[in-house]
């Protein structure tokens, strides 16, 4: 295949085609994501001093301690949830009739034309005392008094597994329909029930589409604002709830980016751990 590209000046060697046609793609990246992020270390070191000061309080304050296990532990509960639920709609999703997949496909899809706000205060209505959740319940005199399902860490991952869970169904599909149907087929003409069929063939062959969910999931999650500051009612304050308030109410910068900075090295870890689980390109619709 001839290479394309254009003649540099002075006789030079020419310049491939391909990488004049990535240059304005590359510098909104550099000016609109690199150099902020540049900016946002920098500031994590020399404000209010130069140093790593900021850096000690992940060691050494007690309100970092806390607002960081709240967040892995809302993470954690959500993801465990979301892959759960996930999972069972992937599944259905997979062995269901046409109608049944379309519906399926449909109701995972709607969350993402909603706004994220229009959907946390919806679930403010129907989770609150009085909301048609606790009147439903004590309607079928499964409870005697109104459960407090908001403004408290319930109504967040409520919250939160209703958001994440199309990112939990779509990988888990795109790896279920990538397995041979005919491994499960040829196990139960072995013999093997459905149980065991399950066990021992489909689930094993899908736990890359679990793996790479859960960390998807796990790491969307750790940058939650909106569903926890409504639904968490200020009761429960998440890393980006607090790195919000550090910058407009403390005006503490250097350690609102000190914590942003360090989300950030998470996240990055978090995504090489998924290259090696799986191709990202495939995941994220390139290939």
């Amino acid at each position: 295949m001839p290479r394309l590209g254009f003649p540099a000046r002075g006789g030079a060697s020419e310049v491939p085609a391909n990488l004049v046609l990535l240059a304005p793609a590359v510098l909104l990246l550099t000016f609109a994501y690199a150099l902020p992020v540049l900016g946002l270390l920098v500031l994590s070191v020399t404000d209010p001093v130069p140093g790593f000061g900021n850096y000690e309080w992940l060691l050494s304050s007690d309100t970092v301690h806390r607002v960081l296990w709240n967040t892995a532990r809302v993470c954690v509960i959500t993801t465990v949830l979301t892959l759960l639920g996930g999972y069972l709609l992937a599944y259905a999703i997979v062995h269901g009739g046409g109608r049944v997949r379309g519906g399926l496909l449909f109701a995972v899809l709607v969350p993402f034309w909603l706004s994220v706000l229009v959907r946390a205060f919806a679930f403010v209505m129907l989770l609150r005392r009085e909301g048609p959740v606790n009147s439903m319940l004590m309607a079928t005199g499964l409870i005697t008094e109104p459960l407090a399902l908001v403004r408290n860490e319930v109504g967040v991952v409520i919250g939160m597994v209703h958001y994440m869970l199309p990112y939990a169904v779509l990988p888990m599909l795109a790896n279920m329909f990538g397995t041979d149907r005919r491994l499960s087929a040829a196990a139960r003409g072995l013999g093997a029930g459905a149980f065991s069929t399950f066990l021992r063939v489909e689930l094993p062959l899908s736990m890359p589409g679990i793996l790479a969910a859960g960390i998807l999931v796990f790491v969307f999650s750790l940058g939650f604002y909106i569903t926890p500051a409504i639904l968490g009612g200020g009761r429960l304050i998440l890393l980006a709830e607090y790195i919000t308030f550090n910058v407009l109410q403390n005006v503490r910068w250097g350690l609102a980016t000190m914590l942003a900075a360090s989300l950030l090295v998470f996240v990055f870890m978090a995504l090489g751990l998924l290259s090696r689980i799986t191709d990202l390109g495939r995941l994220f619709g390139a290939k």
